[in-house]
């Protein structure tokens, strides 16, 4: 059984990072509506998300709030919400103590005009922060109502074992799921310049497989690589935007990629996510369209049927 459960979402999440700043107003209802159109129903989102960009602070959740409002959808979806994220102007700094956490949780729901989060998550971790502090003050916050589940986005596998023992020995609930960059691209995590950012590593992958806990990928085309390189648009390693991806072993993916796809008739974006919700566990990859063209073509990754032996020739070039 998913450890999501008793939620029930959509196998493809919609990421919503530039809703109402990078994307119009119209443009993002447009998205919203195309994905509910074809059987979506898992919004993630953040109380930081667009405060990258000068003007008013959390666009993407309070553009969702006043759509779900218009729609009188709420009760239909998975909604996924993100706190306790550093200051952008001092990334440095945690933000994870009991009332910094209570009061991004308030503002979330109010941005979002509902009265419970679906799935709330810690945006990223405090490593000098007691795991027994942090899971007690989120279970207060679902012992409230005002949260249903929650789970930790960027957290390494040492500090999720640790809370989640925490909470099984104490009777109190655990991170349901993780939120952790991860896609069929290798990562050189040193490139990201971003320590906070976590990847899935082995440790982390088995982790999962061992709990069966769910995993909730961001990035979870690396921003369209394989595309641009099927296409062209990328022709060599120094011509990849995102350095953390430029990898020897990326090209070799993408032939393997292009090969998969022509023997089973799918798009190279259906092999990419199709690779993710094959997985030995639940895996709900997130999707950051900007076009409805876009969100379509990655839905359509619900029909594709990888086998186990598909992944590991995708990841490794060979079934073994």
């Amino acid at each position: 059984m998913s450890s999501l459960s008793p939620l029930t979402p959509f196998p493809i999440c919609l990421g919503t990072g530039d809703l109402g700043a990078g994307v119009s107003r119209q443009a993002s209802y447009d998205l919203l509506d195309a994905y509910v159109a074809h059987g979506g129903n898992f919004l993630d989102t953040a109380l930081v998300y667009s405060d990258w960009v000068p003007g008013e602070r959390s666009r993407s959740e309070k553009l969702i709030g006043e759509w779900m409002q218009a729609r009188r959808n709420r009760a239909s979806l998975v909604l996924a919400t993100k706190g306790a994220h550093p200051s952008l102007e001092s990334m440095h700094i945690p933000r994870l103590s009991p009332a910094e956490i209570e009061s991004d949780l308030e503002n979330s729901l109010r941005n979002l005009r509902t009265e419970v989060i679906d799935l709330y998550w810690l945006h990223r971790d405090d490593p000098a922060r007691p795991v027994e502090e942090i899971i007690e003050t989120l279970n207060r916050a679902a012992r409230a109502g005002k949260v249903r589940l929650f789970g930790c986005s960027n957290w390494r596998v040492e500090r999720l074992h640790a809370a989640n023992d925490f909470a099984a020995r104490s009777g109190l609930q655990g991170f349901a799921a993780t939120q952790v960059m991860w896609s069929l691209a290798r990562i050189n995590p040193a490139a990201i310049g971003d320590p906070t950012l976590v990847v899935m590593d082995e440790a982390l992958w088995n982790y999962h497989r061992q709990t069966n806990l769910a995993a909730i990928p961001f990035s979870a085309t690396a921003n369209g690589l394989f595309n641009k390189l099927a296409q062209g648009l990328i022709a060599n390693l120094s011509s990849i935007p995102q350095r953390f991806y430029a990898d020897e072993e990326n090209l070799r993916r993408s032939e393997r990629i292009h090969r998969l796809a022509c023997e089973k008739g799918l798009s190279i974006t259906q092999v990419v996510l199709g690779y993710l919700l094959a997985q030995p566990f639940p895996t709900y990859p997130i999707i950051g369209p900007k076009r409805v063209e876009q969100l379509i073509d990655s839905l359509s990754a619900v029909e594709a049927s990888l086998t186990i032996d598909d992944i590991r020739y995708l990841a490794r070039g060979s079934a073994a």
